[in-house]
């Protein structure tokens, strides 16, 4: 019974930490922006897709898929950022939002033209078999997610807090007209921010698909809602909650399956971020990606 407990514990760090990489990106657009990103998700799955087409034509080793991957969902990412969010920069945000929906059904439609089949197989990160400790076992590519989101969570603290661009973001996000006439290009800051966010997503989805050694065109929707739901639980625009909230939705899923049953997993979750959004808890409204 403990040793079942630890393991799932361990089970539900490890995935929520590809649900904190996931809500960083969408935590760092929501942050900057004010906007959300409902294609950010299919922006992954189109990088995925194109690594997965490289490989599948060309054999490509697994360095150069981690780099078609990043570089396809930045490119998504601008494209999605000048067609959406650029145009409705003072305007709407619901335009913005319904703009990105449909941007969503552009992807997955690009993505099943490309590669028709619904499944196809991803090169593995790692191989070997699961490390033991006991009666435990750790999955290596759980191991580098959890990393990886710790250290990119780091990374952005630092370049929001020591750098002369996370000042000029800061200003943006606290006083924009005033960050304007102070010389700061808010729509500069704006496409470099989405840019940082699509290479985040970019890194999350490569981690996910080797992890899964899987891609399919649902990868967007699972992608959008769990980036959503953890940074939702974690509150809005920050960066520490972004990872809490991946946390604390992986060990969610991981127990309420084991208590529950694998059908109960989603319910749980969705049903707590109803009751978080209808309680309007007051740290869901943080103002900055603090």
């Amino acid at each position: 019974m403990i040793a079942d407990l630890a393991q799932n514990t361990l089970d539900g760090l490890f995935l929520g930490s590809s649900y904190a990489l996931l809500a960083l990106g969408f935590t760092l657009i929501f942050g900057v922006l004010r906007r959300v990103n409902l294609s950010f998700g299919p922006a992954i799955m189109f990088g995925c897709y194109a690594a997965t087409w490289a490989h599948l034509n060309f054999g490509a080793g697994l360095l150069l898929l981690a780099l078609i991957t990043l570089a396809g969902s930045v490119l998504a990412g601008a494209y999605v950022e000048r067609l959406c969010f650029a145009p409705h920069r003072n305007g709407s945000p619901i335009a913005a939002m319904v703009a990105s929906f449909a941007l969503w059904m552009q992807f997955e439609e690009l993505a099943t033209i490309a590669l028709p089949q619904h499944l196809y197989a991803f090169p593995p990160l790692y191989a070997g078999p699961p490390l033991e400790f006991g009666a435990l076992s750790l999955r290596v590519e759980s191991l580098v997610m959890l990393l990886a989101a710790t250290v990119v969570c780091a990374l952005l603290w630092w370049l929001l807090y020591r750098t002369r661009f996370g000042v000029a973001v800061r200003a943006v996000i606290d006083q924009p007209e005033a960050a304007q006439l102070a010389g700061i290009s808010v729509s500069r800051i704006f496409v470099l921010t989405f840019a940082l966010a699509s290479a985040i997503g970019g890194l999350a989805g490569f981690l996910i698909a080797s992890s899964h050694e899987q891609v399919t065109p649902m990868l967007g929707m699972w992608s959008t809602l769990k980036g959503l739901l953890a940074m939702m639980l974690g509150g809005l625009g920050s960066l520490p909650g972004a990872v809490l909230g991946g946390l604390a939705l992986g060990l969610l899923e991981a127990h309420g399956q084991w208590f529950f049953g694998p059908q109960a997993r989603d319910l749980i979750a969705y049903l707590l971020l109803f009751v978080l959004l209808a309680a309007r808890v007051p740290w869901m409204t943080t103002r900055s990606a603090s």
